[in-house]
């Protein structure tokens, strides 16, 4: 306090040597209007909320004793003061108001200008220590109080009581209570960050995102929410969820029943089955410490163009795009549900002769118009579950209701009848022909294959024969079948005596050209026919139940391969391998590569498993099985991708790393404006789902920078190429990825 004496003193004998006389009241020469009041009230709200619920703590911890409590600004002016009546009255009888400013050269020695002048600590002026006789019976203490952050002076809390209440202990309160008020202001004042925060992070958020209480009332509702549902925050805040049509009743669930939603769709607007906007919806219970629900939290974002992607590249992976009509992959699956059926029924191939000289005349533009009015002119006669789809180029393939071989003939008739009306064109009358050729389901063989390849016979055959004709299927047609016996035979054999080998084909990062990983690709070297390809013995091995030995062999081989060329030294890369449709569907498939990774040492990291779109037609397996392969460490890639039928709602569910685009699509992405679609669609939609994206059956530069352009992640193929068998890829990988490099 010796301190604080001396700033008195000083104080004091300033006063004297300017004149101040100490018998009279002094006459403040500032005096702030109402309205400048007001607004530095308003600046200062949130300090005068937190100052004045502390001075209010004071006065009920000294209650008895007359207090005026003063809390001033920076600069000393009076902006609350708090006390009981008597001692406001005499405060205002001295001339203490809100908005006087305190001076020393105004107001003499006062404990706000010495607190502001030596802000180190609590001040108290006692009796006749003030200049003026007027508060010689009064003790005053005063003490700035700041921000703590900044150290900046925001102000200044008084205490103001009669001589006989003095006491050390108001000192120590008041610096109790402004260590308070600063821990109070820094608290809300972070409390005001966090909330910029949160109105930052909800009204930037892509999502729209509301929250409510216990009993569904909104409290929360962000601009991307006004948005995508419609509704100002002023019609939702504070009123029922249930009020919001699209969503309230799955809210509502969520409280009911503590149900989860996670990645429904909502249709908005839905107009003859196409909606005007798509909303991914996800919403979970929130709980306090004790696990107790308080409220829901639900977000909601649109996901329109990417449920408008797929639809069209489920139409262009089902139609064909200049005919308008069912392509060849949407007609085999048709093929399979008659035949599960057991309908009784004919495949017919059509392939329209000499079509070149239309192309050659009027342009392959015109050209395509008259095969479009073609299929529409077959379409016209078809029954309700009959159906007609293109084959590609010239070629059409019908589905028709067929009991007999008279039915057939009867059709046959019927398509070459309604060739005879020309198609006219630019001045032309075209008059088109067709070799038809049809297989009858059961007769003429029991799978898709079948009929397909021995209706595409019968048509070669009329063909040859002076086309514009049909023909119906004959066993002398096909010699195949007799080789098919002794191929299954030979296969039965071929693992035993080590005529199953494994090729690898390089997987090359399009940006850096660098080999990131191999797929491993089964091949039968058979000791008279020489290599032979998956796509003729693979169905065969299915077919006769030899597939499950052969899958766990390849495993088996291939990682034990992989874990070899790393003990070698050779750089990093992962293997892919192709799991077949019947390794899938077993339940005992995670437990196997478990088995395979400890028991060979591979890492898991370095195993990618390759499934098929349709594997994961059976969401309730797929979906579990995916989650216990990922969770054991190996990559999932879907392979063949596009020519499935993949629901972008399961897709986002299932444990996928990439997307494989099928080679049929790359093969004709220089010419076909339909497939080099397709392949932009899935390179977007696998981005948009955190996936990447490898190419296979790259076979030129073209190919290659297509590619590129549009951002695909991985390629493989003959360009840089060919499956290679182990022993060549050991010995010549580094000279293999400089003709990779050179290349690129």
């Amino acid at each position: 306090m010796k301190a604080t004496a001396q700033y008195i003193t000083e104080v004091n004998d300033f006063c004297r040597k300017i004149g101040m006389n100490s018998e009279k009241i002094p006459t403040p020469t500032t005096i702030f209007a109402n309205e400048d009041i007001e607004t530095a009230l308003s600046e200062y709200e949130e300090i005068i909320f937190v100052t004045r619920f502390f001075a209010e703590k004071i006065i009920q911890q000294l209650a008895g004793v007359s207090l005026l409590i003063t809390i001033t600004d920076q600069n000393g002016t009076i902006l609350e003061m708090v006390g009981n009546a008597l001692m406001k009255r005499e405060a205002q009888g001295l001339g203490f108001v809100r908005g006087l400013q305190f001076t020393v050269k105004d107001m003499g020695t006062n404990v706000i200008n010495l607190a502001l002048e030596h802000p180190l600590g609590a001040i108290e002026i006692v009796g006749d220590a003030h200049y003026h006789r007027y508060l010689h019976k009064s003790a005053c203490y005063g003490m700035v109080f700041k921000n703590p952050i900044t150290q900046e002076v925001l102000g200044t809390i008084s205490i103001m009581t009669d001589i006989g209440n003095q006491h050390p202990m108001i000192t120590t309160m008041l610096s109790t209570v402004v260590d308070a008020i600063e821990r109070e202001l820094v608290l809300q004042e972070q409390n005001k960050k966090l909330h910029v925060l949160h109105q930052v992070m909800m009204d930037n958020n892509h999502y729209g995102v509301l929250t409510t209480d216990l009993d569904g009332i909104v409290l929360e509702y962000n601009i991307r929410a006004e948005i995508l549902l419609g509704k100002k925050c002023r019609q939702v805040l504070g009123k029922p969820v249930s009020e919001l049509e699209l969503i309230g009743s799955r809210v509502n669930e969520v409280l009911t029943e503590k149900k989860r939603f996670d990645g429904i769709q909502i249709m908005v607007g839905q107009e003859q089955e196409q909606p005007q906007q798509v909303l991914l919806f996800d919403a979970f219970p929130i709980y306090d410490d004790s696990s107790g629900v308080i409220g829901v939290f639900a977000q909601f974002r649109d996901i329109t163009d990417i449920y408008d992607m797929q639809k069209r590249f489920q139409y262009l992976v089902s139609h064909d795009e200049q005919t308008e009509l069912p392509n060849r992959r949407h007609l085999i699956e048709k093929l399979t549900v008659f035949l599960e059926q057991g309908r009784s029924f004919a495949v017919i191939h059509m392939n329209l002769d000499r079509f070149k000289l239309v192309n050659d005349t009027v342009g392959h533009v015109k050209g395509d118009v008259i095969l479009k009015k073609f299929g529409q002119r077959l379409a016209k006669g078809l029954g309700a579950s009959d159906l007609i789809a293109r084959g590609g180029g010239d070629e059409f393939i019908m589905l028709i209701a067929c009991e007999s071989r008279a039915d057939a003939q009867r059709i046959g008739e019927c398509l070459l009848k309604s060739f005879r009306e020309p198609f006219r064109m630019q001045g032309y009358d075209f008059h088109i022909t067709a070799s038809i050729g049809i297989a009858i389901s059961v007769e003429n063989g029991t799978t898709a294959d079948e009929l397909l390849i021995n209706s595409n016979t019968a048509m070669s055959y009329a063909k040859k024969n002076g086309k514009n004709q049909f023909v119906l299927y004959a066993d002398k047609m096909n010699p195949q079948a007799h080789a098919k016996i002794l191929l299954e035979a030979s296969l039965r054999k071929a693992i035993d005596k080590d005529e199953i080998v494994l090729y690898y084909q390089p997987k090359v990062d399009i940006k850096t050209g660098a080999i990131i990983g191999v797929e491993a690709l089964v091949r039968w070297k058979h000791p008279e026919k020489g290599i032979i390809s998956p796509d003729e013995f693979i169905p065969l091995a299915e077919e006769t139940g030899l597939i499950a030995q052969l899958d766990e062999w390849v495993l088996w081989t291939v990682c034990k391969q992989k874990k070899k060329w790393q003990d070698m030294g050779m750089p990093s890369f992962n293997v892919a391998i192709n799991l077949s449709s019947n390794q899938f569907a077993s339940d005992t498939l995670p437990d196997l590569v478990q088995s395979i990774l400890q028991t060979t040492g591979l890492a898991p990291e370095y195993v990618e498993l390759e499934i098929t779109e349709t594997m994961t037609m059976d969401v309730e397996h797929a979906i579990p099985t995916l989650k216990k392969l990922s969770a054991l460490g190996v990559k999932i890639s879907i392979d063949d991708f596009g020519t499935g039928y993949s629901s972008m709602n399961y897709l986002t569910k299932f444990a996928i790393d990439r997307l494989k685009i099928d080679q049929s699509f790359i093969s004709n992405i220089e010419k076909s404006k339909s497939d080099s679609d397709i392949v932009v669609t899935i390179i977007r939609m696998a981005h948009s789902l955190g996936l990447k994206v490898i190419a296979e059956g790259v076979e030129n530069e073209k190919q290659l920078q297509f590619l590129h352009e549009h951002g695909c992640d991985e390629v493989q193929g003959y360009f840089f190429s060919k499956p290679i068998a182990a022993e060549e890829l050991e010995t010549r990988f580094l000279q293999l990825q400089q003709e990779i490099n050179d290349k690129k």
